[in-house]
């Protein structure tokens, strides 16, 4: 689309949620009349940046975009990423020639195209599970990183990415203007805020509804949005068989008190078995977080229904809601003084009994501490034990967004590129600690592993997902509240909690966080056994020349006979093998 004078040529992927309220001041000014053609958001953005220039109307929209504008007048192309990273912009020059698009597989179709993988975000893949921003897994073609934009001229062969709003200076802002009001003023204000969120993303002409998991986010999202709704919303729920990794009954607990029309589906391994050779075409860059499978059957299932779901994503960013959040200062008061070989020795011990075995007979212990699957947390803690020092909670932290240590030893000439864990310099300089982490996992975890996750998932099935928490209004005020109403009497979320109060029986949602977790361990050992065995076979990793071989079987072996539960670690491995088989 083009904008009223012809200068402008745009195209956009996303939504703008403020457009009727961006009319209607532009229509109340006296420098630019606009001729409205249509009602579509579109053409509100395309009028914003010719009334008011492209950076301008970048800070005035709220809403989620990847956008791309030819400027006739300057010949110049203006590429732009929404605030909190939750549409995707690939970019890079190939030779001579200068590529964007939102997936890869668009610019993989282009003559110029050159498909060599990067060996350090390979490295970054071993490490993360998935690949951060700027980087992709191809030479010369970056992500554009959330809540920037990007200016090309005539015969650049560079370009550096320049903020309109970050995520860090919105953390840093906040503690340093706190609100100041009581508990109550705060739950009335985060009410407030988080439903105007809920509203706006709530406006669509087509079927919409949400995504549950039962958990406090998500079921914050359904209750706002059922209780200004006359008609039942339709929500989606994926559960397992297997009783420790489902939540679908405490969905539908919760589904069922709203008065939703609620749907469900149980995954069983034979299903992750049938998708699993879909994944590389849904991901089209390597991507291994392992709950991209229900993900995306929750999804196929929402599309039946809806074309607009909305979904809890960012709730655990803001209000202090990931194990993690808790365990690293309570690791670093336990464990901060243990000497290195004693602490590599009980990391050895907590390996050594099977997880499932763990599962079991700390399932009593683990339930009264508010602890879901310690087995696998007893695993993963015995690996980090083995490599991290416990001193420092930053340490800590770098340690548990690691799956492999050392990745760039396990890549064929791997190398660890410049990258946000490893560059402190440029963390939020925020005192707490905790805080930093939050901001940390919002800077990249939330953009580069939930977002993508969701998004492509959600993109397969053509279902559009919409993120009220991510709302820059409701960040920007998430930010201001202190620790103190975030976490409290050893839980997270404490201020949601008590909004979610007003709408949900506490009985329904107080539990072990569970996260979106398969069983992946357990697959690999079995149904999954002979395509991993496939994938990881030696002579193939030797002659591919990505891995060297002999740490991935170390591993593998470990996993299938010393009842280690490497799942995670061999997830990344396996959907770089199975993303490579289809290029």
């Amino acid at each position: 689309m083009h904008s009223a004078s012809g200068r402008y040529v745009l195209a956009f992927n996303g939504e703008i949620y403020n457009h009727l309220d961006l009319r209607a001041k532009l229509d109340g000014s006296n420098l630019y009349a606009v001729a409205w053609c249509g009602r579509s958001d579109t053409e509100t953005l395309l009028a914003c940046i010719e009334a008011w220039g492209f950076q301008q109307a970048l800070e005035a929209i709220t809403g989620m975009f990847a956008i791309a504008v030819w400027d006739r007048e300057q010949q110049s192309l203006l590429l732009a990423r929404d605030r909190l990273g939750e549409k995707p912009l690939y970019y890079g020059w190939q030779g001579n020639t200068f590529l964007f698009g939102s997936e890869l597989k668009a610019l993989k179709v282009h003559p110029a195209f050159e498909a060599e993988v990067d060996r350090g975000a390979l490295s970054l893949f071993l490490r993360h599970n998935f690949i951060p921003a700027p980087y992709s897994i191809y030479q010369n073609i970056y992500k554009l990183p959330a809540g920037t934009w990007l200016e090309i001229n005539a015969g650049d062969t560079e370009a550096v990415p320049q903020p309109f709003w970050q995520l860090s200076a919105a953390a840093e802002a906040g503690a340093a203007a706190p609100f100041l009001g009581n508990d109550t003023e705060a739950l009335e204000e985060l009410e407030k805020v988080m439903l105007e969120a809920v509203r706006g993303q709530m406006l669509a002409d087509v079927p919409l509804g949400a995504l549950l998991s039962g958990g406090v986010d998500s079921s914050a999202v359904c209750a706002l949005m059922q209780a200004h709704n006359s008609l039942p919303i339709n929500t989606f729920t994926i559960g397992f068989d297997e009783e420790q990794y489902n939540e679908a009954e405490h969905a539908r607990a919760v589904a069922k008190h709203l008065g939703t029309n609620h749907n469900e589906l149980y995954l069983s391994a034979n299903d992750a078995l049938n998708l699993v050779p879909e994944l590389p075409r849904i991901w089209d860059e390597p991507f291994a977080d392992s709950s991209q499978l229900p993900t995306h059957l929750v999804m196929q299932l929402a599309k039946k229904e809806v074309t607009v779901a909305l979904s809890g994503d960012g709730g655990d960013e803001l209000f202090g809601g990931y194990n993690r959040h808790f365990h690293a200062p309570r690791l670093r008061r336990k464990l901060g003084w243990m000497p290195g070989p004693l602490r590599k020795c009980v990391g050895a011990m907590l390996t050594t009994v099977p997880a499932s075995v763990l599962n079991k007979s700390l399932g009593p212990w683990a339930n009264k501490r508010g602890m879901a699957l310690p087995g696998e947390k007893a695993h993963k803690l015995g690996r980090k034990l083995r490599h991290v020092d416990f001193s420092s909670i930053d340490d800590i932290y770098a340690s548990l967004m690691t799956e492999w240590p050392s990745a760039h030893a396990v890549v064929v000439d791997g190398y660890m590129p410049t990258n946000l864990l490893d560059t402190r310099g440029s963390w939020p300089q925020l005192e707490d600690s905790v805080e930093r982490m939050m901001a940390l996992d919002a800077m990249m975890y939330l953009p580069d592993d939930v977002l993508v996750k969701v998004d492509r998932a959600a993109m397969a099935v053509s279902l559009e997902t919409r993120a009220p928490f991510l709302d820059h209004n409701l960040v920007e005020f998430a930010w201001q509240l202190p620790m103190h109403m975030k976490q409290r009497h050893g839980q997270g979320k404490w201020l949601l909690r008590r909004l979610l109060d007003r709408h949900v029986p506490s009985k329904l949602i107080e539990r072990p966080k569970m996260g979106f977790g398969i069983p992946l361990d357990q697959w690999l050992r079995g149904p999954l056994r002979d395509w991993t065995e496939n994938l990881l076979d030696e002579e193939r990793l030797a002659n591919e020349g990505f891995f060297h071989p002999a740490p991935i079987r170390a591993a593998w072996h470990e996993h299938c006979h010393a009842g280690v539960n490497n799942g995670y670690r061999l997830w990344s491995i396996l959907m770089f093998q199975s993303w490579l088989e289809v290029q």
